[in-house]
């Protein structure tokens, strides 16, 4: 499913944003007595997980791969140190 029919800037929204309307989409259907006046918010919703999703794990990777870089940093420097 993709990211149609979601506000075109929001992708440059924040993993703490996309969340925050997540949340009101949730409250939303929440207070709904008809479910199906309620569908397309439950897919906007569904969209917007897969967005965050999406996001979450970018950003994972990220972390994971800036770690990755300092690990090695720091073992550089070690066997430098042990070679001195």
């Amino acid at each position: 499913m993709n990211e149609k029919n979601l506000p075109d800037d929001i992708n440059s929204k924040t993993l703490n944003e996309l969340t925050e309307i997540a949340n009101k989409i949730i409250h939303n259907l929440e207070n709904q007595k008809n479910l199906e006046e309620s569908l397309d918010e439950y897919q906007k919703l569904i969209r917007l997980n897969n967005l965050i999703e999406k996001k979450f794990q970018k950003s994972a990777k990220e972390i994971s791969d800036i770690t990755k870089l300092k690990i090695q940093e720091i073992s550089t420097k070690n066997v430098k140190k042990k070679i001195k």
